[in-house]
């Protein structure tokens, strides 16, 4: 399973106020999702990334049905889990945690956040959905209370249907969380100014 193997920059926890955890995507890296910190005014924020198995969070789409990405997918949530709980004993409130991730990592931040709602500072989901063949609200619990979400995305996007982001947003704005949505059409599967903008301004701001 996933090992506790994560890359830090920014202030040492115990010299920061707020954390930001960033969640690389399939085959990408640690060090690949850090590098866009340098984008967003996280400067006075502890940066951490874990480092996923073999470069891969689960190993099925994430639109497959839950079971086909265990026990890959619980051992992930449940190391964010444990960087939280960490965070926090170290004395980073949860309201001064946030989250950002790309593609499978979008979508493992969303399913993360969502199973564990709270007051969190606030989340980044470039290009990605809550985790399953559909949707599974017993799976969540908690209130956001306001936490802001950001989720951009493209249609089309050749691993992410807009109608599950939409469908994402909609949930999480359900449990409280101030969410923004924009979907960019024919954007590709990346991340552009634009995304970088509005994350800035509903989360980072």
């Amino acid at each position: 399973m996933h090992k506790e193997n994560i890359i830090t920059a920014g202030k040492p926890v115990a010299a920061a106020t707020k954390a930001l955890i960033m969640v690389h995507g399939r085959g990408a890296s640690a060090e690949d999702i850090l590098s866009l910190a340098k984008w967003f005014p996280v400067g006075d924020y502890a940066l951490l990334a874990p480092q996923a198995t073999n470069h891969t969070w689960y190993p099925q789409s994430f639109l497959a049905p839950p079971a086909q990405n265990e026990p890959w997918l619980s051992s992930a949530l449940d190391l964010l889990k444990k960087m939280t709980g960490q965070l926090q004993q170290q004395g980073i409130t949860r309201e001064h945690i946030y989250f950002l991730g790309f593609s499978q990592g979008a979508c493992l931040t969303l399913e993360f956040i969502a199973r564990n709602a709270a007051r969190y500072g606030g989340a980044v989901a470039f290009t990605g959905g809550l985790i399953g063949d559909r949707l599974y609200p017993e799976n969540y619990q908690g209130t956001f209370e306001g936490t802001p979400v950001f989720i951009g995305s493209s249609n089309p996007d050749f691993h992410v249907p807009v109608e599950r982001v939409q469908a994402s947003a909609a949930l999480l704005q359900s449990m409280g969380a101030d969410v923004t949505e924009k979907i960019y059409d024919n954007m590709g599967h990346t991340i552009i100014e634009d995304e970088i903008r509005l994350a800035t301004e509903r989360v980072f701001g």
